[in-house]
């Protein structure tokens, strides 16, 4: 008895072995390769569509019924960082009694051509602690929150100036300030 559990316990050494180096090898941090040509393209489509533009929508709280709250992303401008996955959002975040302007170093996940901000565990400034997933398809979008014990549903639409001459020469104001009389 005392043999064969020698023996498994041998073996599980010998596997574990063989597991974590190759498990560390595939964590260890390479040196960033550089986009193709087609995700060029599309990084730049996502920077150019999310800069000066406003995520405008609701929120839903799990087990609430009732009327929707309202949110609004403000976002001056959006920015791949030279390094992995993050992209630098700099955003005014309005809902409910809160509203925050904050740079925020964001993960941004490719589901084919659909971009999904992800958010693990990300401190807001005066906000608070947050894991969401918000995938951006042309002008919705639509994700889960989570904050704490609390989470929900969110979803809206991404409204853009009409032309890049307007973004330029009048910033996003105007377009804001109409949407908020509406």
């Amino acid at each position: 008895m005392k043999r064969l559990i020698g023996c498994l316990v041998i073996s599980f050494v010998a596997v574990v072995t063989m597991i974590v180096p190759a498990h560390s090898q595939d964590a260890t941090p390479v040196a960033p390769t550089e986009p193709t040509e087609e995700t060029k393209k599309l990084y730049d489509a996502f920077a150019k569509k999310m800069t000066n533009s406003t995520l405008v929508g609701n929120f839903t709280v799990d087990g609430q019924t009732g009327s929707l709250t309202e949110e609004r992303y403000d976002l001056k401008s959006v920015s791949k960082m030279p390094r992995g996955d993050y992209w630098l959002f700099k955003a005014r975040i309005r809902y409910g009694d809160h509203d925050v302007t904050v740079p925020l170093p964001l993960e941004v996940k490719w589901a084919g051509q659909t971009p999904v901000i992800t958010l693990n565990n990300v401190p807001i400034p005066g906000l608070g602690t947050f894991d969401a997933r918000v995938l951006i398809d042309g002008n919705r979008y639509a994700g889960t929150w989570q904050h704490g014990e609390v989470g929900g549903l969110l979803f809206g639409r991404v409204e853009t100036s009409s032309t890049e001459e307007d973004t330029d020469a009048e910033g996003q104001g105007d377009s804001t300030e109409s949407s908020d009389d509406e």
